[in-house]
């Protein structure tokens, strides 16, 4: 996503468009897994800690990014693909944490069951995260 489209994107999910914001969304687009505060520091170099993670607290609350534990200790984020205002729970899917080489994997095509809570409960999230060996560790 190039500038220009991650400020629209953000005018669109009624976000402003801080310098700090569109860069965060425009890493976010080019990247193909989600992405933990320290490696988006580390990935973006001229934003520190605590502007990454106000500008990410801002962009979850307005449905711009999804957040997630995967298992290895630290929170991940991803771009929200929903181009709707509002990104619903059935439209989440499964991630996969490899716990040899420790990296995160998204699993698109597998979308996370919601689970039917008794009369009065209110599902906002839903974490589902399976733990095993990706292909490339799973063959050594």
């Amino acid at each position: 996503m190039l500038s220009k489209q991650s400020e629209e994107h953000l005018i669109h999910k009624g976000v402003r468009p801080t310098a700090a914001r569109i860069l965060i969304v425009q890493k976010l687009s080019e990247l193909t897994s989600p992405i933990s505060l320290f490696e988006l520091e580390t990935e973006l170099g001229t934003l520190d800690k605590s502007t990454i993670s106000r500008s990410l607290s801002v962009l979850l609350e307005h449905h711009v990014l999804h957040a997630f534990e995967d298992g290895s200790g630290s929170v991940k984020y991803e771009l929200c693909r929903n181009t709707s205002d509002v990104c619903h729970v059935g439209d989440r899917h499964i991630h996969f944490f490899c716990e040899a080489c420790h990296r995160t994997f998204c699993l698109d095509d597998i979308k996370i069951p919601v689970a039917v809570l008794p009369e009065g409960y209110v599902i906002n999230s839903i974490n589902y995260t399976v733990k095993g060996f990706c292909p490339a560790c799973a063959g050594k």
